[in-house]
């Protein structure tokens, strides 16, 4: 594959309400030493009720828009990546487009939970290598405090809420230079998606058909967020390690080549046992776990985001993300700066 994707204009929108590890253990038996332990989590975003993961999405995407200085009616595209949509249908997508006044792009989701944005990267190179003068709106946007069970302390601590949306073309855009809330053009070098259904039970979220419901029954278990935590520990540091060491070797890299290295900050001690695994020092490094938990799959370009922010990521950086997620997905990429 020849064509080029460039990432242009990442935002990040956060909900105003913050929630710490002491507003949680007023709801359930937990504490701030046992969460922080446990995750290296202190604090996480939660919408309003008056708000719905499309909410977030529209004001990363309206502010994505404005940086890489596109109007809505030039975009070809709008994919959104959420596990937690508004809907079964209509899409969150289609909702955004509407909002926007995109007129008749192509519009639609996509579910890979936490490895959205990875596989997200991997279609948008697909759509511009089809058609590399198209403009495409990637949003990644997750509401999962609305599938959270607050009376189950394993995974209640875990979860936040947050938006980001960036623009994917098939050249750096004219005038889109590398700043705080501007990506500049950073191209992306390689990227891998794999899963495994097989491990389906490891993490789930209801809501969907299988929660068979009729008028009037009350939500059960299945609705919420589930997760088999040693499991799912185990296959996130064994797949997260291998498809940095594949990425890398079939790019000739190695970690020495490598500036910033952004994990999926979904809990501490993954991040800390994939960086032994790889030799990531402290200075490679990038999270911000500890103010957000886990976004899902807006958790690698809030950290994105936040790097470039912090000046972390200078032109010419290389970075190198992974993240592993329900289904079980995983993956890796390489972006260019």
């Amino acid at each position: 594959m020849t064509t080029s994707c460039h990432l242009q204009a990442l935002e990040a929108h956060l909900p105003a309400t913050s929630l710490s590890n002491d507003d949680l253990a007023k709801l359930v038996d937990t504490s701030d030493a046992w969460i922080v332990s446990r995750t290296g989590i202190r604090h996480r975003r939660k919408l309003a009720d008056t708000e719905n993961a499309s909410d977030l999405g529209l004001a990363a995407a309206r502010n994505a828009l404005a940086t890489a200085g596109l109007a809505a009616s030039e975009l070809t595209h709008i994919i959104t990546a959420t596990c937690s949509p508004d809907h079964v249908s209509p899409s969150v997508a289609c909702i955004i487009a509407g909002q926007l006044g995109a007129g008749p792009v192509m519009a639609f989701d996509f579910s890979a939970a936490c490895s959205g944005f990875l596989y997200g990267l991997s279609l948008g190179r697909s759509l511009l290598a089809q058609a590399p003068e198209s403009r495409i709106l990637f949003i990644c946007t997750e509401a999962l405090s609305r599938r959270v069970n607050w009376q189950d302390r394993s995974t209640c601590v875990l979860f936040g809420d947050a938006a980001t949306a960036c623009v994917l073309t098939g050249e750096a855009l004219p005038g889109v230079a590398p700043t705080p809330s501007g990506v500049g053009g950073a191209v992306l070098e390689d990227v891998i998606c794999q899963s495994d259904g097989s491990q389906k039970d490891l993490i789930t979220v209801g809501g969907g058909t299988s929660c068979t419901y009729r008028l009037g029954d009350s939500v059960q278990e299945d609705f919420f967020i589930s997760m088999q935590g040693r499991e799912t520990y185990k296959h996130a540091v064994r797949q997260m390690t291998g498809s940095c060491e594949a990425i890398l070797q079939r790019n000739g890299l190695g970690m020495a080549d490598v500036d910033v290295f952004i994990p999926h900050q979904a809990n501490m001690r993954i991040i800390e046992a994939v960086g032994s695994r790889l030799g990531v020092t402290e200075e490679q490094l990038f999270t911000n776990l500890e103010q957000y938990g886990n976004t899902s799959s807006a958790s690698i370009p809030l950290a994105l985001s936040e790097a470039l922010a912090a000046g972390r990521v200078k032109p010419g950086a290389r970075v190198l993300m992974t993240a592993f997620g329900a289904g079980l997905t995983w993956g890796a990429a390489l972006l260019r700066f």
